[in-house]
């Protein structure tokens, strides 16, 4: 077994964890700030933690226009990164300076939230309005903080195109989800010949 110490270095060439805990779906997050100026990006280290109310969260290393945007206004819009949509995700990874419409310069339209202010991506067949329910800035176990940020929403608002509901059930692979993986590049997609099923053995038992 390989064995290392985080804090001394893992001595690979690239660091393993993003590959092990992974693939991991994408925050690809919408927000403005106090004077109305849009701001998108990606965010690897996301995911969903709580279904009533539904909380979903995304990680920023550093303190990045989206994290200000959204403790100053509360309000956030998630959007679906499909296939046909990775490479203008990737555009919106770029650092730009703030103020910088990022929709514009990857080329996205915008879609009219309903419930919030900033905009959805219209090209995005799924999207979830946001308002903010918590945000924190991570400390390592000795209690020290560190440069990241948590933060959390609650779902309020979900949009879905309807061609992914079959009998009123949400068809994942239909949708081509992109998921992010180890390495400086790697991406995976889901293709629904790669499906399994397990039930549950309360639901198996019938409690």
């Amino acid at each position: 077994m390989y064995f290392y110490q985080p804090s001394q270095g893992h001595g690979l060439p690239h660091d393993p964890l993003n590959a092990i805990i992974g693939p991991r779906p994408i925050g690809w997050i919408a927000s403005q700030d106090a004077a109305g100026r849009h701001n998108l990006a990606p965010y690897s280290f996301f995911n969903c933690f709580n279904y009533r109310p539904p909380i979903i969260g995304f990680a920023s290393s550093g303190w990045k226009d989206s994290v200000r945007n959204i403790i100053e206004t509360g309000e956030f819009v998630w959007n679906l990164t499909t296939r046909r949509l990775a490479s203008a995700m990737n555009e919106t990874s770029a650092s730009l300076p703030h103020g910088v419409d990022e929709f514009q310069a990857a080329g996205l339209e915008k879609a009219e939230s309903r419930l919030v202010r900033p905009p959805r991506v219209a090209q995005s067949p799924v999207s979830f309005e946001c308002r903010l329910s918590q945000s924190l800035q991570l400390t390592a176990a000795d209690g020290a903080p560190i440069e990241s940020w948590l933060v959390l929403g609650e779902v309020v608002g979900v949009h879905i195109d309807e061609s992914l509901l079959e009998e009123g059930v949400y068809q994942t692979a239909k949708a081509q989800p992109v998921l992010r993986a180890g390495g400086p590049s790697a991406y995976y997609a889901i293709d629904e010949t790669l499906r399994f099923d397990l039930v549950r053995p309360d639901a198996q038992a019938g409690r």
